[in-house]
């Protein structure tokens, strides 16, 4: 397989494996296209993102592969406290991966975490959905 898409299947394992605040399942997407009607549940997406290779040294590359860690929900109210509670989520996932080697993938170095924006406005006014996606960057010395 690929490997950005052996890094986005271990961040799923990793997602899978620990106890949030929110109970989550992630799955890995080529395309995640959902109807409206089923997003009342959380859903958790997890999508290659790009890859960029440059060189290290004279016999080495550095590979940085980004991945896309998509955090929605329909929101009922759309008040603070249901909004807050899907903020925390997506920077206690933000913070889990943190420094963090892949069990399944442990030659992938976390370089950052990225967060901007912080969730998408067009999808609170037009769907009354919360959205945020997390950019998550691992580097590959090889």
């Amino acid at each position: 397989m690929a490997t950005i898409t052996d890094i986005a299947d271990a961040i799923v394992a990793e997602l899978n494996g620990h106890a949030f605040s929110e109970e989550l399942t992630a799955v890995r997407f080529y395309r995640p296209v959902f109807d409206l009607g089923e997003m009342s549940d959380l859903h958790v997406s997890v999508v290659p993102k790009g890859v960029i290779i440059e060189r290290a040294d004279r016999t080495t590359n550095q590979e940085e592969y980004a991945v896309d860690v998509a955090v929605q929900k329909k929101f009922h109210a759309g008040d603070n406290a249901e909004l807050d509670a899907l903020m925390s989520l997506v920077e206690e996932v933000a913070g889990f991966f943190r420094f963090r080697r892949l069990v399944t993938y442990p030659i992938a170095c976390w370089v950052r975490t990225e967060n901007a924006p912080v969730f998408s406005p067009g999808h609170l006014e037009e769907f009354r959905q919360f959205t945020s996606v997390l950019t998550l960057t691992y580097r590959v010395v090889r």
